[in-house]
């Protein structure tokens, strides 16, 4: 399981669940509703999901305080919006940092209901929300303004509705009518591919002349970024799509075009890979609508901006878009992942691609969301070592 997966399974555990792992499944005994007050702070680590997430089931527990925390990233990563939520919508919540915006966060029951405005630049605020909302004491009527990444929020709808609670979504993902006094049911679940983690071997396979096959997708999954596939297809790579068998087929070395303008409202974590991706195709690759991308485990666009250009790449940061010349030969340098799982991992395609390849520093962060993604590559045939930081 990714880093991500592993901090959700132990809040869980801490609000109550009772959890068996096994090598292929996870079963997990819920709480009918009602999760019991955690004994100790809960550490997210560097999971925004499950910290955003967690913070409403907290806001179920009636009869104590959870607190919620994380590394540093998460604790500079705002929460404000999803705080504010849910004090209007009479639950007791509060930061610890009067004047911050970010982690940590403390938050006591019971959820109310009542009409709320949220902003809908991040998902995982409306997520959060919405999965919570069925066990309130009241129905809960949520507006949302500035709806961005869709797909995620489809998403979570999709997965209630498997679970048995049901969700009014009448206005295109700027209105929800949640009845309260729901009860979610059990069932057994098969967890699709990741279709943001699937777009690094792609793109490193698409740039590097390999030929690679991709099994076990999903492609009737909700998740938005299986449309990297089209955007790469629209910029010349050779991809052979079988949705019935649920694979793809890379085969890399075709001349890569750009001319696309890629809006990133509902995929921003595709943004990293799709970068490297577009410093190989020849002409302009513009990325639209980013400034949610900004508040991710860093600021990727200005990350990757300096990082790709440290490297020998074109590109630039022009009016909130980001544009891309290419293609360029990436330059074999020592660089740092910043401690961001996707910038590690699209730096990693970067420097399979570079001539003389990269050093980058602080890679065991992948990890929190593509386990196995070292190994992953490694039975592919890719070359690299890793070594061990020095202290």
């Amino acid at each position: 399981a990714s880093g991500d997966g592993l901090s959700a399974l132990d809040a869980a555990k801490a609000f109550g669940a009772v959890v068996q792992v096994y090598p292929d499944s996870w079963v997990i005994e819920g709480l009918q509703g009602k999760p019991r007050v955690p004994e100790n702070c809960i550490d997210t680590k560097n999971s925004g999901t499950t910290t955003c997430f967690f913070t409403s089931v907290a806001a179920l527990v009636e009869n104590g305080y959870t607190v919620i925390t994380g590394d540093e990233q998460i604790r500079h990563r705002p929460i404000k919006v999803l705080v504010d939520a849910l004090t209007a919508l009479g639950v007791t919540a509060f930061l610890t940092r009067i004047e911050g915006s970010a982690p940590p966060v403390v938050v006591k029951g019971p959820l109310r209901g009542g009409e709320v405005l949220i902003q809908g630049f991040n998902s995982q605020y409306v997520s959060s929300l919405l999965l919570s909302a069925p066990l309130s004491k009241t129905s809960v009527s949520l507006s949302v303004e500035n709806a961005l990444e869709k797909p995620y929020v489809q998403m979570t709808l999709d997965w209630m509705k498997k679970f048995g609670v049901s969700v009014s979504n009448p206005k295109d993902y700027t209105a929800f009518f949640i009845q309260g006094g729901q009860q979610y049911q059990a069932g057994t679940f098969t967890i699709p591919a990741d279709w943001s983690a699937v777009a690094f071997p792609l793109v490193a396979a698409a740039i590097t002349k390999s030929n690679l096959l991709l099994t076990g997708l999903d492609f009737a999954d909700s998740q938005g970024d299986k449309r990297v596939v089209q955007i790469m297809q629209d910029m010349g790579c050779q991809l052979l799509v079988d949705s019935q068998n649920g694979t793809i087929r890379v085969t890399g070395g075709r001349p890569l075009t750009g001319g696309l303008i890629i809006d990133m409202s509902d995929i921003p974590d595709a943004l990293p890979a799709l970068m490297v991706f577009a410093t190989q195709a020849s002409g302009t690759t513009i990325f639209t609508n980013l400034a949610h991308v900004r508040l991710k485990e860093t600021d990727r666009v200005l990350e990757m901006q300096q990082k790709l250009t440290y490297l020998g790449c074109n590109v630039r940061l022009q009016e909130e878009a980001l544009i891309v010349e290419g293609p360029t030969e990436i330059q074999s340098k020592e660089v740092s992942s910043s401690f961001d799982h996707r910038i590690a991992m699209a730096l990693f395609c970067a420097g399979l691609c570079a001539e003389n390849g990269l050093i980058i520093n602080d890679v065991e962060c992948a990890s929190v969301s593509f386990p196995h993604f070292f190994e992953s590559f490694q039975a592919c045939g890719a070359q690299f070592d890793i070594q061990e930081a020095m202290h």
